[in-house]
């Protein structure tokens, strides 16, 4: 979005202000807030957006006149799922790009990296902001604030397809940019977008130093995603995304059979996804995974063994994205659908099909997604629907059946008693490891915070990692609730009662008692110092802490 022409949107007249002063005060004491919006109305008799209550409690606040107040900013906040679990998602995109795979399924549109429209909402902001990295960000960041959300916790995600095949030079810069928004003071204006020369001035000293000034930054970095493919994984490009500071790796798995994969195009294996899992799990990066249903050669039946794969084979990812394959007239299989050699689901055959999956996922995977953002515009055939969770949800109900992923189990905005939670150590052996999946839940199955522990086998990969020698690795370590800023409490929020530090110490015990010397940490840039507080020492690319009895 263009953060100008946003900002003018959002022009607030003294009158409007005064509306949502007296707005705000009838919620604060204890009228619903609609029925305020309607008892107050402007002029035109048009109710006041959401955004102007959220600019008039800041302005009070920012005053002096008022105190905070979390309860009246979580009332009045708007979409509050997005910072439900616990941070808040930047979504940037790279430029486009030549991308080394040539899947059938995957559109292509000029300007646009590889697989992206212009018009999905995450790609529409990066074109309109020239995928400048500093603008993407710095815009984001602005309109969650503008909306009401917190933005002191920001996990990134970057986007734009295989991260890997991008030159250094422009990954660096790239990254560096995104750090530079967010070491920014709140208000800081948005920079002109930086010339593709600039790109070949930024070195990892400087990537460092603006990761050291992130640390004590308005915008801390608690997660760092980029995606790229299972054959770009290796020993040497783990070490390369830890000193850039990646924690979390997408990759398209798409599918686990070699017969659908070779009639995609897709250009690896299922062995190469295997394996490139093995290696991330052996680094400490969480793991997600893209899955397709109803590629080219697979059908409902052959979706269904394949799913089953990712959960008995030794894949076992953190977390997956679904994404049934959408007929679009920029990509070659719209080709193949006119000579009549592919056909796609139903929207009811997708939602039984996804609906049967859903119920079978482990607790300890969480699924992000169930469709792509696209618009159902360009879709030529097929489902359209792009409610498919809420679709498979209701479905589920008919059956009398839940998902129990993690996704559905977080407590999100629920109050959580300390003396009411139970711990569960859920284990489970991918390949080359054992798992334990650590979590705190409420009497009614509610995860209110986790811990990912990773205890490498004796065939597990050597990654030459120093940091790793005779280690167990905590690969997540996340508490749910509404995001809160720093500093900032909250009565019964999960973020808020400890569980990160208690989750810590029993996963010192477990490792400790299985013979791991040390913990390591795959810890983000803004996390540093909270495991510093807790006994962590710096390494060379992780968090380490030494065990004693």
């Amino acid at each position: 979005m263009d953060i100008e022409n946003w900002k003018k949107k959002r022009s607030y007249t003294p009158e409007m202000l005064e509306i949502a002063r007296v707005v705000l005060e009838e919620v604060r004491s204890g009228r619903r807030l609609d029925r305020a919006l309607r008892a107050h109305t402007q002029p035109d008799g048009a109710m006041l957006a959401k955004h102007v209550l959220i600019a008039a409690y800041h302005k009070l606040v920012q005053s002096g006149e008022w105190a905070a107040d979390e309860h009246l900013l979580a009332t009045i906040r708007m979409k509050p799922v997005r910072t439900l679990s616990g941070v808040t998602t930047v979504t940037v995109l790279t430029k486009a790009y030549p991308c080394p795979g040539r899947c059938v399924f995957c559109p292509t549109e000029d300007y646009m990296p590889k697989s992206y429209l212009a018009d999905e909402p995450g790609a529409a902001r990066a074109y309109q902001n020239k995928f400048d990295p500093f603008n993407q960000v710095h815009s984001r960041l602005t309109e969650y604030t503008a909306v009401g959300h917190p933005t002191d916790k920001v996990e990134l995600l970057i986007l734009g397809g295989t991260w890997s095949a991008y030159k250094r030079d422009y990954q660096l810069w790239f990254i560096k940019r995104c750090f530079d928004a967010m070491n920014q003071p709140e208000n800081t204006p948005a920079a002109p977008a930086s010339e593709p020369a600039s790109q070949q001035s930024v070195d990892l000293a400087q990537l460092q130093a603006a990761h050291t000034l992130n640390e004590t930054a308005s915008h801390r970095n608690v997660g760092l995603v980029i995606e790229t493919r299972p054959d770009e994984i290796s020993a040497k490009e783990l070490t390369w995304l830890r000193q850039l500071g990646v924690t979390k790796v997408q990759m398209g798995a798409q599918s686990l059979d070699d017969r659908v994969l070779a009639l995609n195009l897709r250009g690896h294996t299922a062995a190469d996804t295997l394996r490139a899992t093995a290696l991330l799990r052996a680094a400490g990066f969480k793991i997600v995974l893209h899955w397709m249903p109803n590629l080219l050669g697979a059908t409902l039946e052959s979706d269904r063994a394949d799913f089953a794969r990712l959960w008995q084979d030794g894949y076992a990812p953190d977390e997956l994205k679904i994404y049934p394959t959408q007929l679009l007239e920029t990509a070659e299989l719209y080709q193949y659908w006119q000579r009549g050699e592919y056909t796609p689901y139903t929207t009811e055959e997708l939602i039984a099909l996804l609906a049967d999956l859903k119920a079978t996922i482990p607790e300890y995977c969480r699924v992000n997604r169930i469709i792509r953002d696209i618009p159902s515009t360009h879709v030529v055939e097929g489902n359209k629907r792009t409610s498919l969770r809420q679709d498979v949800l209701l479905e589920l109900e008919r059956r009398g059946q839940a998902c129990h992923c993690i996704r559905c189990r977080e407590v999100r905005n629920s109050k959580v008693q300390p003396d009411e939670l139970a711990f569960n150590d859920l284990t489970y052996h991918p390949a080359y490891a054992e798992e334990h999946f650590l979590s705190y839940v409420t009497p009614n199955d509610k995860i209110a915070g986790y811990l990912r522990l990773s205890l490498p086998d004796s065939n597990a990969p050597q990654l030459g990692m120093a940091d790793l020698e005779n280690a167990a690795l905590i690969r997540e370590v996340h508490v749910y609730g509404q995001s809160l800023a720093v500093g900032s409490e909250q009565s019964g929020a999960a973020q808020h009662i400890g569980l990160g530090t208690h989750l810590l110490q029993k996963a010192a015990k477990i490792a400790y008692a299985q013979g791991f010397s040390r913990l390591a940490v795959i810890a983000a840039i803004g996390t540093r110092r909270y495991y510093e507080s807790r006994g962590f020492k710096r390494g060379e690319l992780y968090m380490v802490q030494e065990l004693h009895q």
